[in-house]
């Protein structure tokens, strides 16, 4: 199974070309600084992946993108540069859930084989958090909540299992505490392939025309009175 991911859905961009599968699968990644820099740094990494695996765009057998939540400009890139690729060389496109690549990437971290439970956190930015919970057990994922975007005190948490994601620097002092773990964590490319055989399996692949970017949040900018009443009060007389 030949396979390109790429995730810009954070402040990194992630890119991953994978050749073959099983024990005899060949990997290799790139991750930099993404944000202003994508728009011109996504493409060329791409083709450089490519070419390093030794991989026109034909032999591949899907384009996956980290299909959010995250970020509103991050998101659209990834989905469309997928589309574009995949229309190019008639592929199918896997859009797979960002949180769930977080989830994913916390489990390889850990080196966790069964019985995990993983609450995926990504900063929204505006003072909010992207969350999800997710189970691992028998070699497979399952979702237990929804999609919530929350302020970090209204994270429902109770403290079993693991708390991953790109929101400690800004938020830990804000979140619960139990007795879990806290794993930062990002949905990266290596991580959305190593999701991706169990979904196209069971048929999440979409044509180039079909993929969307998942949208949590129909804001995406504050106002001025909202952006100054977050700042802290200054010094009073």
């Amino acid at each position: 199974m030949n396979l390109l991911a790429l995730d810009t859905s954070t402040e990194s961009m992630s890119i991953a070309v994978q050749r073959g599968d099983g024990a005899g699968a060949h990997l290799w990644q790139h991750t930099a600084a993404g944000g202003a820099l994508t728009s011109t740094h996504l493409i060329p990494e791409i083709q450089r992946l490519m070419g390093l695996a030794a991989l026109d765009f034909g032999q591949l057998d899907a384009v996956v993108f980290g299909a959010g939540p995250g970020s509103f400009t991050g998101l659209r890139t990834a989905c469309s540069v997928a589309q574009g690729l995949a229309f190019g060389a008639a592929l199918p496109v896997l859009p797979v859930d960002t949180l769930l690549a977080v989830a994913e990437q916390a489990r390889s971290q850990l080196q966790a084989t069964d019985n995990l439970a993983v609450t995926a956190l990504l900063d929204a930015r505006m003072d909010e958090l992207y969350a999800a919970s997710y189970q691992w057990a028998h070699g497979r994922w399952s979702q237990s909540t929804d999609y919530r975007l929350i302020k970090p005190e209204q994270l429902a948490w109770d403290g079993v299992g693991v708390l991953a994601g790109n929101v400690f620097a800004a938020y830990g002092a804000r979140l619960p505490d139990g007795p879990g773990r806290r794993v930062p964590a990002w949905p990266t490319a290596a991580a959305l392939l190593r999701l991706a055989p169990a979904l196209l399996a069971a048929g999440a692949a979409v044509s180039a025309a079909q993929a969307l970017p998942t949208y949590i949040r129909d804001k995406v900018a504050q106002t001025t009175a909202e952006r100054a009443a977050l700042k802290p009060a200054g010094p009073t007389a």
